[in-house]
Parts: C-alpha cells; sequence; structure tokens
C-alpha cells in the first residue's frame, strides 16, 4: 500500500542528477526561447513545451533526458509528453536554476 501510494505521489528516492550527467543526459529547457536567451544550463538545448513534440525527434528514445523550465510547472508536462512518446528515462528537473546546481 505504501509503495502504491509513493508511487502515485511520486515520492521516491532522490534523483542524482550530477550522476545522470556523468552517463551523458539530455537537458531539455521548455521554456520560451527569450527565457532561454536571458539564462540557461550550458548545453541545455531549448524545445520551447507548445514544440516539444515535433523537435523531440531529433533526441534517440534510449537517451536520459532532464527536463527543465522556471519552476517545474512545464518541465513536469514535458517528462509526461516524452513518457507518452516512448522515452523511458525521463526525470523532470525543475527549474534550470535549481538543476543547474545540481550538476
Amino acid at each position: 500500500m505504501i509503495t502504491f501510494l509513493k508511487k502515485i505521489l511520486g515520492v521516491g528516492p532522490a534523483t542524482n542528477y550530477a550522476e545522470l550527467m556523468q552517463q551523458s543526459a539530455v537537458i531539455i529547457d521548455v521554456r520560451s526561447p527569450a527565457e532561454f536567451k536571458q539564462g540557461h544550463i550550458k548545453g541545455a538545448l531549448n524545445m520551447p513545451l507548445n514544440e516539444l513534440e515535433k523537435l523531440v525527434s531529433t533526441i534517440k528514445k534510449d537517451s536520459i533526458v532532464i527536463t527543465c523550465c522556471a519552476s517545474g510547472m512545464r518541465s513536469a508536462s514535458a517528462k509526461n509528453i516524452l513518457k507518452n512518446s516512448g522515452y523511458l528515462k525521463v526525470y523532470n528537473g525543475g527549474s534550470w536554476s535549481s538543476l543547474n546546481n545540481k550538476i
């Protein structure tokens, strides 16, 4: 029962984003191009959420993908879009500035 609740609520062990980066993770920043220009993680790909489904085909489905945005809301949506598109290793990194401190 507890495992079921944790799965529903998304509660589990903390993700080690630095380790994922050592495994060649791809960071997708789903903010607008204007937001991205104001600051972003070095090497991150800018794929605005409203264009994600058509742009993401450039990334292999077996890649490790970390999504980020300004607050974590759009990146959560992006994670769901990617999962529904067949990507298996997708992580919501939350805000890009917080993620930048974790990698």
